[in-house]
């Protein structure tokens, strides 16, 4: 059985409060909150609201994460994902979007254009030190491995 945790929800728009599409699911789907739709030109980005608050308990944070079908059908996507809602932030959610298509992509009041993830945080504590195990990799990256 899945964890379950209760978190206090303001929903200042006339949407239902964000909800699990299946059983399966681990994202939450984010609605835009506009009064008037949103127009959006090829690269261009927007903040768009949702009208949902929340109160994250300590040792949790939210991630907005991007839709799926609304990237492959609309070339609409999200911008600093995943994005992180602390659990000291009590401002209103809003999400960053950008349209990667070649055409001009309308955002409406109601919208699913996002999803949202609730997870635990690990904190860490640095341990300052003069060296570090090595490993077969060591400091290969940005595609050592010859594959781009």
């Amino acid at each position: 059985m899945q964890e379950k945790i209760t978190i206090p929800i303001i929903n200042t728009s006339p949407h239902p409060l964000p909800t699990y599409a299946t059983v399966g699911s681990s994202g939450m789907d984010m609605r835009a909150f506009l009064y008037e739709p949103v127009s959006l030109n090829p690269l261009e980005r927007q903040l768009i609201p949702t009208g949902i608050f929340i109160e994250l308990p300590l040792g949790y944070e939210a991630q907005v994460r991007p839709r799926s079908g609304l990237a492959i059908k609309q070339g609409i996507t999200c911008l600093n994902t995943p994005g992180t809602i602390d659990a000291d932030y009590r401002g209103e959610i809003k999400v960053i979007l950008i349209n990667l298509s070649n055409e001009v992509q309308i955002i409406s009041n109601g919208d699913r254009i996002a999803q949202l993830v609730i997870q635990p945080v690990t904190l860490a504590e640095w341990l300052p030190t003069d060296s570090l195990k090595e490993t077969t990799r060591g400091a290969g990256g940005f595609g050592h491995t010859g594959k781009l």
